[in-house]
């Protein structure tokens, strides 16, 4: 099993960003795609069309976001991702555990070129 850890600064409050990746409507604006999402713990969720499924387990409004994410059936790997004031920005970081080594590429490359690439570009560019 391998551990993602990544740091992104996006150019938005802690509050905007956390909405952003909470509220289906807005994660379905920065995706391109419809969101299953509530901050309910034990809610399921999934994005871009089924790519990314999985469990909510905690939400701390406009720190944190705690998920479970699933590979296929049977393995489920914990995403922590937490939010810190920066000046005008907002320091992003996700650690990602549990993921397997035969996944771990493709899920590096899909936090930093897909999830918080188009994060960042919702705030940046839109």
């Amino acid at each position: 099993m391998k551990t993602i850890k990544i740091n992104r600064r996006i150019k938005a409050t802690p509050e905007e960003v956390y909405r952003a990746l909470t509220n289906p409507f807005t994660i379905e604006l920065w995706t391109g795609e419809p969101a299953v999402m509530s901050e309910e713990p034990g809610s399921p969720f999934t994005m871009l069309e089924g790519a990314i499924t999985g469990e909510n387990i905690a939400f701390e409004p406009d720190k944190s976001i705690r998920q479970k994410w699933l590979f296929g059936e049977d393995h489920a790997s914990e995403v922590l991702i937490e939010l810190f004031p920066d000046k005008n920005h907002t320091q992003v970081r996700v650690m990602h555990t549990g993921i397997p080594d035969e996944a771990y590429e493709n899920m590096l490359t899909g936090w930093k070129e897909v999830y918080l690439a188009s994060l960042q570009d919702f705030f940046e560019l839109g």
